[in-house]
């Protein structure tokens, strides 16, 4: 037996197991859908299927990296494991895509020659899964972590999702308009790929390890050029481990010999600078007008 005593249990494990949670029950509905669009023959139903096993992804890498993810860094990931999210999105990005051109291929052909799905199925499914996203969004909706209300999101998305479909197979009920449903699987499927390719992009750019978007290193740069002792400013380099946590290095040239004290004050003074910046690492290295820089590639800053 074991006891009773949860107190050990603490706002991360609720965290964690509300996700699993949401990660289980809209994957299970995420394949009755595939399954029952392709019986009921609605492609509507298909593309929206398709949506929420998007989401269901982005949980799902949500919940196996918020476990990974607070790994600390090791020998290996030195900076730790925060850059998997990029990865996740990366890899649901593609699937999604793949899922998009499967749905048009199915769909393009009936909008030339709409078939009628079936209609009283089309409502069942429809009713199952906003209660089903209704039901795992209003789990999640208690959740104060970033990745919770993240998926909320997402679990809002889908509900509004069926939302739609029901309203089409509603009016498909009274008339007969086949040419709906594939309209309406073009539509999720348009909204998964815009979705898809900013996702994507932000994904790509921060691999690239551009600068992030908030930060102005022209300004940066200046104002380090500024601080008393320094002469000049190179090897400056931004980058951002996950989009939200960044890291930052930097050389200063010294217009003098300062003694460690001074030395002590410019660091202390360049810490305070950058403590609005959200910045998880900073190197900064001082240099002193005899030595060459050990980077010098093709610097044509020493004289």
């Amino acid at each position: 037996m074991h006891s009773h005593d949860h107190s050990h249990h603490h706002h991360h494990d609720a965290e964690s197991g509300n996700i699993a949670w949401a990660f289980f029950l809209n994957l299970s509905f995420t394949i009755i859908e595939f399954i029952g669009g392709i019986l009921i023959n609605s492609t509507a139903v298909m593309a929206d299927a398709i949506h929420d096993l998007g989401d269901s992804l982005s949980i799902g890498f949500a919940w196996v990296l918020s476990k990974l993810g607070k790994k600390p860094s090791d020998s290996q990931f030195s900076y730790g494991y925060r850059r998997l999210t990029l990865l996740g999105a990366v890899i649901n990005g593609l699937v999604l895509l793949i899922g998009s051109v499967w749905i048009l291929t199915e769909t393009i052909p009936r909008l030339f020659n709409p078939e009628m799905p079936v209609v009283e199925g089309m409502i069942g499914l429809a009713i199952l899964g906003v209660s089903a996203n209704g039901f795992a969004a209003f789990k999640l909706s208690h959740g104060h972590t970033v990745a919770e209300r993240m998926l909320n999101w997402h679990l809002l998305e889908d509900v509004l999702g069926w939302v739609a479909v029901l309203v089409v197979a509603i009016v498909l009920y009274f008339w007969e308009l086949p040419i709906l449903d594939p309209l309406l699987s073009i539509g999720f499927t348009a909204f998964i790929v815009m979705n898809v390719l900013k996702t994507m992009g932000q994904a790509i750019r921060l691999f690239l390890q551009a600068i992030p978007s908030e930060m102005d290193v022209t300004k940066i740069h200046a104002d380090l050029v500024d601080m008393p002792h320094v002469e000049d400013v190179h090897h400056l380099h931004v980058w951002s481990l996950d989009g939200a946590r960044h890291v930052l290095t930097a050389h200063l040239v010294m217009t003098d010999v300062i003694d460690i004290n001074r030395q002590r004050e410019l660091k202390q003074r360049v810490r305070e600078y950058l403590a609005p910046f959200n910045l998880e690492h900073t190197t900064i290295e001082l240099e002193f007008s005899d030595e060459l820089c050990r980077d010098a590639e093709s610097d044509h800053h020493h004289h």
